[in-house]
């Protein structure tokens, strides 16, 4: 699974490297480095969304430091 995270200007604003961050940690505690690819991104056109860009296949999602171990385990653990 490929996930991108936007670091656009943007998105940086939004604490793209907290998510980024709390995202490498998160793949670590649930062991799926060989299952799970995380890379950065420039803007993917959402930048009214409240919250980091982040795009699993074609589907774009609003991440916040919030929301971050929700979408994972939603987004992430739930499809691998």
């Amino acid at each position: 699974m490929e996930i991108m995270v936007c670091v656009g200007s943007s998105c940086h604003l939004h604490n793209s490297r907290e998510i980024i961050g709390r995202l490498k940690e998160l793949i670590a505690e649930n062991q799926l480095d060989e299952l799970v690819e995380l890379k950065g991104s420039f803007c993917m056109g959402h930048c009214a969304d409240p919250g980091v860009c982040v795009r699993i296949g074609e589907v774009v999602h609003a991440v916040t430091p919030e929301n971050v171990e929700e979408f994972f385990q939603s987004e992430v653990v739930e499809a691998v």
